[in-house]
């Protein structure tokens, strides 16, 4: 598959659900996310499996990824009137309810072509990216399509990035906000291996 990591993330303009169910019917990633840390995610189809649970997740984490200057948009090959009728329907039903982050329509399965996420030809593998205030994705994962994915793992990422931006530090295995990190030196790793290698 393609590696994005370093590059600029792939533009688009598509219809959207937006979170107060109007549609947008020209939504654009760049305009959308400018100057501000967004977490793309693609998943299959609407009612499905574990589709509305990861959708859920990340809905039930919207105000600390907005304390975060992140913004989510997630992308399947349905169409507007499918996400909309998703969003419509009960999550005791096996809906979604009234989630808050564009929902954008990629019915020509053209965005998840660009981003390298089509399966088969027919539908998107749970594809995550981190792209950061000037555009470019700082990381991606890819599951198959029974793996649903971690959205604690994505609020520490965005944590990760906006840590070493503000103090060009790195941020070694299992780190969070909480934790040291290390300064990207020789110097720097002996001294934090030192103090927490047995903490890894």
């Amino acid at each position: 598959m393609a590696v994005l990591v370093g590059k600029p993330a792939p533009d688009f303009t598509a219809k959207a659900v937006m979170p107060n169910n109007t549609i947008n019917d020209a939504f654009n990633l760049h305009d959308h996310i400018k100057n501000h840390y967004a977490i793309l995610f693609f998943y299959p189809l609407d009612f499905t499996f574990v589709c509305p649970s990861e959708i859920l997740a990340f809905n039930k984490k919207i105000d600390e990824f907005k304390e975060k200057g992140a913004k989510v948009i997630s992308v399947s090959v349905d169409s507007h009137f499918s996400h909309l009728a998703y969003k419509n329907t009960a999550v005791s039903k096996g809906g979604i309810g009234d989630i808050q982050f564009p929902m954008v329509a990629d019915l020509k399965k053209t965005i998840s072509a660009d981003y390298d996420v089509l399966w088969d030809s027919s539908i998107a593998l749970r594809g995550t990216f981190l792209i950061d205030k000037k555009g470019i994705v700082r990381h991606q994962t890819v599951n198959d399509l029974p793996l649903g994915r971690s959205v604690e793992e994505m609020l520490r990422l965005v944590d990760a990035l906006a840590h070493h931006e503000e103090y060009g530090e790195v941020c070694p295995a299992n780190w969070n906000s909480s934790k040291k990190a290390m300064k990207p030196t020789s110097e720097g790793v002996a001294a934090y291996l030192s103090a927490h290698a047995d903490d890894l």
